[in-house]
């Protein structure tokens, strides 16, 4: 399956509920009224885009309206999100290619900062529920599957249950895991695993923490900790923080990126869930506000259906209308 295809399928519920909306207020006169331009706001908040964003799509459907008697709703609204979406260190989107040996999506240096010398640590945060362990698993599929060797840490020992689960997705995925016992310290099995990934001459070492409560100033402490304890074996380490949020959390998915952001400095985002919400259009929100860049999405419940986000591809998914659906 192609990589839009696969943004086309993840965000059907939200790509739905839009399409089917903006056609019934574009159909419904001859012209687009305050009235309808009211209605196209009002319907493109409900999927959690943003204020900001979904003022600006209506500015620049009214000014398009003004200059023609043509106005593509659809084609305005994609390259407004693409480019709200198209950012980062230099300023571009990021580089999507696919694999050509096992045909599944690609995520090249442009997606992720790499160590100067080996392993690239990346550690994943976010409160529970959200997705972290499994994308844990599935980051690590998608590094194997561009030929890196992958090591995987159990750093989340508040629940046993998590130990048991990453080293069930580590021998799925073919990847050794690094764990302690239930109540070990955090930071000391991150220490260990990366001494061990260092030792071992491995690519990359991904580091599974625990759910945190981002209202719990002592929790983003022991985070803290963890940051400090990789650093005494390489300085620049963690060199990617991903947040892992859930978008069908809607708008509380941004408050948790706010206060995550504030305490880590987080590099990242992986937005998880996407196939089973109509409100996917927070991803937009996050970026917008936070300037942090969507790095992965995940799009079902599959080894490989984490992917390499992809800004005009998620904007061609979400505003995807047939010709039918094109208008004045």
């Amino acid at each position: 399956m192609g990589l839009f295809q696969k943004f086309r399928d993840g965000l059907r519920k939200t790509q739905e509920k839009l399409t089917t909306e903006i056609k019934r207020i574009v159909t419904r006169g001859p012209k687009l009224d305050a009235e309808s331009l009211e209605e196209l706001e009002a319907t493109l908040i409900s999927t959690d885009i943003g204020v900001d964003t979904a003022v600006k799509i209506v500015e620049l459907t009214k000014e398009a309206a003004k200059q023609s008697g043509q106005v593509d709703v659809f084609a305005i609204a994609r390259a407004e999100i693409e480019r709200e979406l198209s950012f980062g260190e230099s300023g571009s989107s990021p580089t999507v290619a696919t694999d050509t040996k096992s045909g599944h999506a690609a995520a090249w240096p442009s997606v992720l900062v790499k160590a100067p010398q080996p392993p690239t640590v990346i550690l994943l945060a976010g409160v529970n529920g959200t997705g972290k362990t499994t994308s844990t698993a599935k980051l690590a599929h998608l590094l194997k599957e561009q030929g890196n060797t992958v090591l995987l840490a159990a750093c989340d020992t508040f629940r046993a249950a998590a130990i048991e689960q990453l080293k069930i997705w580590g021998q799925r995925v073919g990847c050794e895991v690094i764990a302690g016992q239930y109540g070990a310290d955090s930071a000391a099995i991150a220490y260990d695993a990366m001494e061990a990934a260092i030792n071992r001459k491995v690519d990359y070492l991904i580091i599974d923490t625990a759910g945190r409560l981002h209202t719990k100033k002592n929790l983003m402490e022991e985070m803290k900790k963890m940051h400090r304890s990789l650093q005494k074996k390489a300085p620049t380490a963690p060199h990617e923080v991903l947040l892992v949020l859930d978008s069908t959390t809607g708008t509380n998915a941004l408050n948790q990126a706010r206060t995550f952001h504030q305490a880590l400095g987080v590099t990242g985002l992986i937005v998880t869930k996407l196939d089973g919400t109509a409100k996917g259009g927070i991803v937009v929100a996050i970026a917008r506000e936070l300037k942090i860049p969507v790095k992965f999405i995940g799009l079902g419940e599959q080894v490989d259906d984490l992917q390499p986000f992809d800004p005009k591809q998620f904007a061609e998914a979400l505003f995807a209308e047939s010709p039918e659906t094109r208008r004045m």
